[in-house]
């Protein structure tokens, strides 16, 4: 598409400003414009689009059917544009904004208490947390490091392995109403809570011990572990989570081992980072920090 065919910012911005006021007048008010510059503003976009964006009915302004469907674009590129702007200002200089994507469980309970203090000693490195659980490219996402859990291997990335892991079941204590688990497949009685991450995880628990039951993968499925912790915490039945996930909850009680055995994952939890940002000093200054912190 030619620059010609595409809108200008000043024109979505008075569309968008006009269509949440459904006036021309106090769109025109909000931005600081006449009211004949939103009109006129708004016509050139009409044009663009070959689709009338607005009808006067009764002397109202409405959106037509066109300019609503327009006006969720319009937001989409307008919030986009503020959220780089708003990334690029405070990129470089004398703050720099570092980029970490994490698993949601493992962030809250392993990374988050590890982060106490950075702030104090890169007092100008922002940290911008977000929460990831599908693969997705490091570059193209503008994330400069990322924590996850796999083979230990991610495409043009250094990778640090900063623990293993041991699944093990967890239920409330009243789930299981003071009567004690003789076997394995005794926490079939029990709703067996699932993992969106982990589809084979109860299948693998009970084939290591050379069990096997129908109900492996039987059972309300969550997307993430703090989920399917919270529902085994609230009685709804037992979880298969990572140890270290849960040693504070079993600690206080609120959460019990109703078997004792543990899988050891073929996996691990690892730190990744771009290789050619390995001696950027905002990523090796955090990658140094979190390497003094594993335990």
């Amino acid at each position: 598409m030619s620059r010609r065919h595409l809108p200008s910012l000043a024109g979505l911005q008075c569309f968008e400003a006009a269509a949440r006021h459904l006036s021309f007048t106090r769109a025109a008010d909000e931005l600081s414009l006449t009211q004949s510059a939103v009109s006129k503003q708004v016509a050139q976009l009409e044009s663009i689009l070959e689709h009338p964006l607005f009808r006067r009915i009764r002397r109202r302004l409405h959106l037509t059917p066109e300019g609503a469907i327009y006006l969720g674009e319009a937001r989409k590129i307008l919030a986009q544009l503020e959220m780089s702007t708003r990334y690029m200002q405070s990129y470089g200089g004398e703050a720099d904004v570092l980029n970490v994507a994490t698993l949601p469980t493992f962030g809250a309970r392993w990374l988050i208490p590890r982060l106490n203090g950075f702030r104090f000693r890169h007092p100008n490195i922002n940290l911008n947390i977000s929460n990831r659980v599908e693969p997705f490219d490091m570059q193209q996402e503008r994330v400069e490091v990322a924590f996850f859990f796999g083979h230990g291997a991610w495409p043009k990335a250094e990778c640090i392995k900063l623990l293993e892991e041991e699944m093990v079941p967890v239920c409330s204590p009243q789930a299981l109403a003071g009567k004690k688990v003789e076997e394995p497949l005794a926490l079939t009685r029990l709703v067996l809570l699932q993992s969106a991450t982990r589809p084979e995880a109860w299948h693998d628990w009970f084939d290591a011990q050379g069990q096997y039951t129908e109900h492996s993968y039987h059972g309300p499925r969550f997307d993430t572990f703090y989920m399917a912790l919270r529902a085994a915490q609230a009685g709804c039945g037992v979880a298969l989570v990572p140890r270290f996930l849960v040693d504070e909850e079993i600690d206080e009680g609120k959460l019990v081992v109703p078997w004792p055995f543990s899988l050891k994952s073929r996996d691990a939890y690892y730190m990744a980072y771009p290789e050619h940002m390995a001696e950027l000093y905002k990523v090796r200054a955090f990658i140094d920090w979190i390497r003094e912190r594993i335990d």
